[in-house]
């Protein structure tokens, strides 16, 4: 079994001999933990497959408070760690702070593109097509001609989410009503499945039967909530259809996973300087189908969807991004 060394928080002690610490990367998770079964848990998956297959060990630090951040990326740098990923846009003005004053340390960030340091990877991931296809998928599953969309925190990345969702429900079905709540506007918002699952029921009320959760660990109560009222759910980040068998349509994948697996692959030698887009075409995105949701997916909607998907990566299907153009020609918020 490989043996994780855990950063417990800001001010843990970090006395690992240097030539441990030369060849051992290292991961922050954002708020919410890295078992969220969702962003998170990817990235956490992505950094032991690594570990599974090389026998390396890595260090970890869950994230406890916004207050932490700087702090504990100073310390890990501070430790030899190299490279160090972090999870979550939140973490990319502190990182810009940060990478300069240790530039022999190499950073990747997810979620981030704007920053411009030679010692830093940045990763986006083009979610806005990914939910265009689980767009699709619920139209064509939807009996009441609604659908809902549940995010996390209302910061644009999470609009881009819900905005390329509901591109593809109107491409399938131009009449259908989206029904657009974010949980909220602090960090909060990614671990309330309490309120998830309100906004769920609240959702189910105004007549929507599919419902995707682009929220974190408050996804789990959309989940939960769409499970016990009888309707559909669809996953986000990880493979969630396994969480309530037959009830979750289908999950989009956001391979963070193998942006933090590649990043530990690479080691010292990662490239920086650059932004790296995973989208489509390089299975970045993508819908996930196993023996949980395949008796609700139907050759039919494969089909159309797999056929949306090829002229996506091959551009003959543009789906509009909220974050270069932060409206939403499909629906509102």
């Amino acid at each position: 079994m490989t043996v994780m060394k855990t950063l417990l928080g800001a001010a843990a002690a970090l006395t690992m001999s240097s030539a441990m610490v030369a060849a051992e990367p290292a991961i922050i998770f954002d708020l919410g933990g890295k078992f969220d079964k969702s962003f998170n848990e990817a990235a956490f998956n992505g950094a032991t497959r690594w570990a599974q297959e090389t026998g390396g060990t890595f260090k970890e630090l869950e994230m406890q408070s916004e207050a932490q951040r700087e702090q504990a990326l100073r310390r890990l740098a501070e430790s030899g760690a190299n490279p160090v990923v972090m999870t979550g846009f939140a973490f990319g003005d502190v990182l810009n702070t940060v990478a300069p004053d240790f530039p022999e340390t190499k950073f990747a960030i997810i979620d981030v593109d704007w920053l411009d340091q030679p010692n830093i990877l940045q990763v986006a991931f083009t979610e806005h097509e990914g939910s265009y296809l689980v767009g699709m998928m619920a139209a064509m599953a939807s009996k009441t001609n609604t659908v809902g969309f549940i995010g996390g925190m209302d910061i644009p990345l999470i609009r881009k989410f819900g905005c390329g969702y509901a591109q593809g429900v109107k491409a399938v079905k131009p009449d259908a009503t989206v029904i657009m709540n974010m949980t909220g506007t602090t960090p909060a918002a990614w671990n309330d499945p309490v309120k998830g699952s309100e906004l769920a029921k609240a959702q189910k009320g105004q007549g929507a039967d599919v419902i995707y959760a682009a929220a974190g660990g408050t996804g789990l109560g959309v989940l939960q909530a769409a499970a016990d009222e009888g309707i559909l759910s669809i996953g986000v980040d990880s493979n969630q259809n396994h969480l309530h068998p037959g009830k979750v349509l289908t999950s989009m994948l956001k391979r963070v996973d193998n942006a933090v697996y590649e990043a530990f692959k690479a080691g010292t030698d990662l490239e920086t300087g650059k932004v790296m887009v995973m989208d489509l075409k390089a299975e970045g995105v993508g819908y996930a189908l196993d023996d949980n949701n395949a008796p609700l997916v139907s050759a039919e909607m494969k089909a159309a969807v797999d056929a949306a998907a090829e002229k996506i990566k091959a551009g003959e299907l543009k789906v509009h991004d909220y974050m270069s153009d932060d409206t939403c020609p499909a629906a509102t918020f």
